[in-house]
């Protein structure tokens, strides 16, 4: 197996984002990971409409309350790196306006020299539409084929003409242009999701759900693929977010990382054997500060890389 390995950036309260989002990035690349990675969370409501994924009574993390901006983060950890991918997981697309996104997401490919990979979701939060969004939560499908759409036509040749709900261009110069063509990748977890993905966007990036699960729907939509005349292959990003179980530092009675690390690399080996290009691991929301997220991060990865991952 030659799995790509990507980390999480720190985007949440427990960390100091000016000096720790540059300080991992360096650390994760320096270790060896191949890709760096951003999600989208715009607030946290009090009390929430709804329950987290939209589910009844299922209540928010903590974690969540500040959660820095995904493109920020991302500017960050560009100019304070070289190599490594620069991911978004997700961004979730109707909440930006299509055109802004475009540009933004241009211009960051172009300042890293071709290394953004824009992964985009529509979202689940009623509170996040109520608050960003400029078309209503029903109408979450259709803002997102608008921004892919604005996309390819910004990053593409002048003059840019496009003519949707949102965005009207009428013809005009648009740049910088992105390096290289930006991979657009989605989730694509329901029927018409899953047309969207393969018959528009570069891949598929799904959350880890066990690999049986995730085996069935990675077949499923290669047969879909198949059934569409979809001649490119789709480029796969499996986001991972493991549980750890915590143990007293020495000399102090606080939790820290205790980490079963066998046990993490024993499911990265059994995910990777589905064949996936590239796995990404998301340790922030357990760990206590960005020296122990380098710390934990080069654990893991030493030990994937020697379990053949």
């Amino acid at each position: 197996m030659t799995t790509r390995l990507g980390l999480a950036l720190p985007q949440m309260k427990q960390y100091d984002l000016g000096r720790d989002v540059p300080a991992v990035a360096r650390a994760a690349e320096a270790i060896g990971f191949d890709s760096l990675w951003v999600f989208e969370r715009a607030l946290f409501p009090d009390p929430p409409a709804q329950g987290l994924y939209g589910v009844e009574g299922l209540a928010w993390p903590d974690s969540y309350r500040a959660v820095a901006d995904p493109l920020v983060t991302l500017t960050l950890a560009a100019a304070a790196t070289e190599r490594a991918e620069l991911g978004t997981s997700v961004l979730v697309a109707p909440l930006h306006t299509p055109f802004q996104l475009a540009k933004s997401l241009a211009s960051l490919d172009a300042a890293s020299g071709g290394r953004v990979v824009a992964g985009l979701g529509t979202g689940w939060s009623l509170d996040e539409y109520a608050a960003a969004s400029a078309r209503p939560f029903a109408e979450r499908g259709d803002a997102l084929d608008e921004v892919i759409e604005v996309c390819r036509a910004v990053w593409g040749p002048d003059p840019v003409v496009y003519d949707g709900t949102l965005t009207r261009i009428a013809s005009a110069v648009v740049g910088p242009k992105p390096a290289r063509p930006i991979p657009i990748l989605l989730a694509g977890n329901t029927g018409k999701a899953r047309r969207r993905l393969v018959d528009h966007a570069d891949g598929w990036m799904p959350i880890g759900m066990g690999v049986d699960q995730l085996a069935s729907q990675w077949r499923q939509l290669q047969d879909l693929a198949a059934e569409r005349g979809r001649t490119r292959p789709l480029r796969t990003v499996l986001r991972t977010n493991p549980r750890y179980t915590p143990k007293p530092y020495a000399g102090d009675n606080r939790q820290a990382f205790q980490g079963d690390v066998g046990q993490i690399v024993a499911d990265l080996v059994a995910h990777a054997e589905i064949g996936l290009d590239e796995i990404f691991l998301d340790l922030q929301s357990a760990m206590r500060d960005a020296e122990e997220l380098k710390d934990v991060a080069a654990e893991v990865y030493e030990a994937a890389r020697a379990a053949g991952v």
